[in-house]
């Protein structure tokens, strides 16, 4: 993971493409947060460093600090030696896991999911098509070390960097760039969802399946399966938002994964 650690801290510093900033800088100095991929103590780049590395103003990026030190993820000091340093609160993980869980609506949760499986199943395919069997090492390697995590903290690592790894043997840049990124959306909030052993074993038996598509240059079946172990984990946490908000407001009427309010229309199934 120490590999691909720097490529993903670069990730956290390049513009947000959103039209609300506040909110976009919260969600991807919060992730990278909950990620480990900023570390408890560290300082922050300064205001306008860090206000043009993200492509917002600094009148934005200060807001976007409050909100965090409201959040208990940043402390602010101040003078000589001061700035913004990053504070991991006390408290269960999972807890903050789920209050940032609830900053998403299950529609956006989709259309992530959607964005993900699109990305990961195009570098299964050209993986396929391009890796040779020896080269499957790394993502043989982190298939062992996913079933021994006991950590659901460590497990949600390993499985986004078996994804960077699959966009990497696809020898495409830009797709690795891209599940980088994806990790610093959403890679934390698979903890929630992993700390299930019985998911565990269903996700880690979808990678070995995607290996094996890959090794076989099977490049349909690599690209069905891959989208399919996306899709899989993402259901499970859009169940888990559905549930926390029904629990938080009360009943409501029925709605999907897909964010659309049916009472007649059961609810679609996270497995494949």
């Amino acid at each position: 993971m120490n590999r691909d650690r720097p490529g993903a801290r670069r990730v956290v510093f390049t513009p947000v493409d959103t039209l609300a900033r506040v909110d976009a800088v919260v969600r991807r100095l919060g992730d990278a947060i909950n990620l480990g991929l900023l570390a408890d103590g560290e300082q922050l780049p300064g205001e306008s460093d860090l206000a043009a590395q993200l492509g917002v103003s600094t009148v934005t990026l200060r807001e976007a600090l409050m909100a965090l030190r409201q959040r208990g993820l940043v402390t602010t000091r101040r003078g000589r030696g001061g700035g913004s340093f990053v504070t991991v609160p006390d408290g269960p993980a999972e807890d903050r896991l789920l209050a940032r869980l609830s900053d998403w609506s299950t529609e956006e949760l989709r259309d992530l999911a959607d964005h993900w499986a699109a990305v990961s199943g195009a570098a299964a395919r050209l993986a396929a098509q391009r890796t040779e069997p020896e080269d499957l090492q790394q993502l043989q390697r982190s298939l062992a070390e996913l079933v021994e995590a006991k950590d659901s903290g460590a497990r949600s690592r390993i499985f986004g960097r078996f994804h960077v790894e699959l966009a990497a043997a696809a020898q495409s840049a830009r797709l690795t760039r891209e599940e980088v990124t994806l990790q610093t959306e959403v890679g934390a909030l698979l903890r929630l969802v992993l700390c299930d052993d019985g998911h565990l074993k269903d996700t880690a038996d979808r990678h070995r399946a995607v290996i094996s598509a890959v090794h076989d240059g099977a490049d349909d079946r690599a690209r069905a399966l891959a989208e399919q172990c996306v899709q899989a984990s993402m259901a499970r946490l859009i169940e888990l938002r559905l549930g926390s908000a029904d629990g938080a407001r009360g009943p409501r009427p029925k709605e999907g994964p897909d964010g659309q309010q049916s009472p007649s229309r059961k609810r679609r199934s996270g497995s494949t």
